[in-house]
């Protein structure tokens, strides 16, 4: 089955789907481009996509037709006549009002469906990945931990987070990264206090922990993983919060299976940390799906009140944060099975000291 087949089983209320966003585009083609719109019916899906575009779009698209875009809604309407459609359904959380405005604007006898349906159809299709995509997952986390591994050499008392930040990136586009899975976090000392803070200049010093979270992209898929080191000898209260995040974590990975709520999968890790005492100072989710996006559905918090399906790659990063002291995060991702999980992060766990 295409992936235009699977989602015309799951979803219903409209004759089609207009697709516009690029990265659904890109799900359901595997035609990556900022521009063209897909329009699918139950029997066929089109892909229109102008010039620049033409000739890779053919040899790369596969399941929809290529039709080169001239005039959009002339076009549109011909191949709306030719399926006999009268109700289309929109990407409610990626078409902006003035987008909408503009097609209702010229397409007077249609009806758009512009209720969340078809963005949370598509949402549970990307949410279980299937082999070809898992493949592609595993390989950017092969390119991001090889590229760890080298940067341990690199990170020394005197070089500053950005240094630290700008050669980790160099060394995952070298080892194959299509581009980063997001603007990578390098934070040191009292730095890592800060969950999401951004590279500085400030210099590595010695007993500094040095938090790294990144992850590279490779044929449209991310990675995404944090690691805590430590450059020097730590002090007795930074081995015990890294011990508790590690148990935390290593507990959350031991509980993830298919069929657990996100809402019970936090709650695992949360528990550890709250019984020892560090509860308010770990204030985000332990996790989040990955996949074409960084950030996807489904989620490990504490009010996504839905399972996990088997399937579904989450992240699992618990962490404490002193706020002018220090933070530790350590974060892997699984996939779900539905007796477990498989752990595609293999970097080592233990508290390094560089």
């Amino acid at each position: 089955m295409t992936r235009f087949d699977r989602l015309f089983e799951i979803f219903e209320g409209a004759d089609c789907v207009l697709i516009t966003s690029d990265i659904n585009r890109r799900y359901f083609t595997g035609m990556k481009s900022s521009a063209g719109v897909i329009l699918a019916f139950p029997e066929k899906a089109y892909l229109l996509i102008d010039f620049r575009y033409i000739e890779k779009a053919r040899a790369t698209v596969k399941d929809a037709e290529v039709i080169e875009l001239k005039k959009l809604y002339p076009q549109l309407m011909e191949l709306l006549k030719k399926h006999g459609a009268e109700s289309v359904a929109i990407e409610s959380e990626t078409m902006t009002v003035k987008e909408l405005n503009a097609y209702e604007h010229f397409f007077t006898d249609l009806t758009f469906i512009h209720n969340d349906s078809l963005s949370n159809a598509i949402s549970t299709l990307r949410a279980s990945k299937d082999s070809e995509e898992i493949a592609c997952i595993k390989k950017a986390q092969e390119i991001a931990e090889k590229a760890l591994e080298e940067l341990m050499g690199f990170i020394k008392v005197g070089v500053t987070e950005r240094e630290i930040a700008l050669e980790l990136n160099r060394l995952m586009f070298a080892y194959g990264a299509e581009d980063l899975s997001f603007e990578t976090i390098v934070l040191s000392g009292a730095n890592t206090s800060m969950p999401h803070g951004v590279p500085s200049d400030k210099k590595v010093e010695s007993g500094d922990f040095v938090l790294m979270d990144f992850g590279a992209v490779y044929n449209g898929y991310h990675s995404d993983m944090t690691r805590t080191v430590c450059v020097g000898e730590p002090t007795d209260e930074m081995r015990k919060v890294y011990d508790i995040v590690l148990s935390a974590q290593l507990a959350g990975i031991e509980a993830a299976k298919a069929g657990i709520l996100g809402s019970e999968l936090d709650k695992v890790s949360r528990d550890i940390i709250e019984k020892a005492g560090y509860g308010s100072c770990f204030g985000h989710s332990l996790g989040h799906g990955v996949g074409m996006e960084i950030h996807e559905k489904p989620n490990a918090s504490p009010n996504y009140k839905l399972p996990l399906n088997e399937g579904v790659v989450v992240t699992v990063e618990p962490g404490i944060y002193i706020a002018g002291k220090f933070g530790v995060r350590i974060e892997d991702f699984v996939i779900l099975t539905e007796n477990g999980c498989e752990n595609l992060t293999k970097s080592a766990k233990n508290l390094i000291t560089l």
